[in-house]
């Protein structure tokens, strides 16, 4: 997902951010702003307190903390995958969080166990296959791309990205390691072409006949179908007889040194309520984390399906050795 840099500004702004905590909240968001700012605008409608943000890419944003330490002026960050979420926790930078509202809101398997951050919308790692060439009965289960059937009809987006190394992590929890490598090995050995830098160039070559199904995030499906509706794909949800869909997130979590903290879970709190998840379930094309909130209509018409109820924060636990392995499957 692209990320526009840091203000220039940042440094000046900061003196500023620390604002009497009934009047402003700082977030550090690793977010597109146009889906964050409307949930924001609508906590300040509600309450009167201002939320100034700051967005960049998730490694730049950690940094800033962890430099910044007790000086941050920081309340909040937000960042998307559990990979990442999993990351800041273990580079002590959130704060845990004992909320019974947080935990009445989103189910335990899209919380951090150690409750420093939760999940916020989720998204799933799912099939995307070509209705023109993919048949009825083709597709099962994401072990099932790399069968003899699907050899040269495989795209994959690159092992750098953390959505595969989260996906890849998942089946490690599940299959163990001897299995997920074999089945990684054997989707490298499927390939139709080189892998993708990312999801939407890779529903694109779909569409265009260079393969036949992949793996993408669900709302790079949805964004593009709405820009190009005549798409001529379609999204499949593998697993249904066993673990079910690999489910990921976007989160948040209070700063550990958060100028305002009683104030910062107010808003996390609020995050998790039913107005702004459906907020980000209408801006975001995600499900919402809440289960009690319906997903927009263009989501829900993808269907339902059972999702894997591991919980995610595993993708972070179990990343450096899935990302070993893909390296030795040769997914580049």
């Amino acid at each position: 997902m692209q990320m526009r840099p840091l203000f220039a500004a940042v440094v000046l702004a900061a003196t500023t951010f620390t604002a009497n905590a009934a009047e402003e909240l700082v977030v550090y968001s690793a977010r597109i702003d146009d889906l964050i700012k409307p949930v924001f605008d609508a906590y300040t409608a509600k309450t009167g307190v201002k939320v100034s943000f700051i967005t960049d890419k998730e490694a730049p944003l950690l940094a800033r903390l962890k430099a910044e330490g007790a000086n941050t002026p920081a309340d909040m960050l937000i960042t998307v995958d559990a990979g990442n979420l999993w990351q800041a926790s273990q580079e002590d930078v959130l704060e845990p969080v004992t909320s019974k509202v947080i935990e009445a809101n989103i189910p335990a398997q899209y919380r951090a166990t150690n409750n420093t951050w939760t999940g916020l919308s989720l998204r799933a790692r799912t099939l995307a296959y070509s209705t023109e060439r993919v048949k009825d009965g083709e597709l099962s289960t994401y072990e099932a791309l790399g069968d003899a059937n699907m050899e040269g009809r495989l795209c994959l987006r690159t092992s750098q990205k953390v959505y595969n190394q989260s996906l890849t992590a998942a089946m490690l929890k599940t299959w163990g390691e001897e299995k997920t490598e074999a089945v990684v090995k054997s989707w490298v050995n499927n390939l139709a072409t080189d892998v993708f830098s990312d999801d939407t160039a890779l529903l694109k070559a779909i569409d265009a006949g260079q393969c036949d199904v992949g793996i993408v995030n669900s709302y790079y499906y949805g964004r593009l179908l709405a820009s190009q509706p005549d798409l001529k794909v379609k999204l499949f949800w593998p697993n249904q007889a066993d673990r079910g869909v690999h489910v990921n997130l976007s989160g948040a979590g209070v700063t550990k040194h958060a100028p305002h903290k009683a104030e910062a879970i107010k808003l996390l709190e609020w995050m998790t309520g039913p107005e702004a998840q459906s907020i980000f379930a209408k801006l975001n094309m995600e499900f919402p984390a809440n289960p009690s909130v319906e997903p927009a209509p263009e989501v829900k018409s993808w269907g339902e399906f059972k999702a894997d109820t591991i919980n995610v924060e595993f993708a972070g636990k179990l990343q450096p050795e899935a990302i070993k392995l893909m390296d030795r499957a040769g997914w580049k």
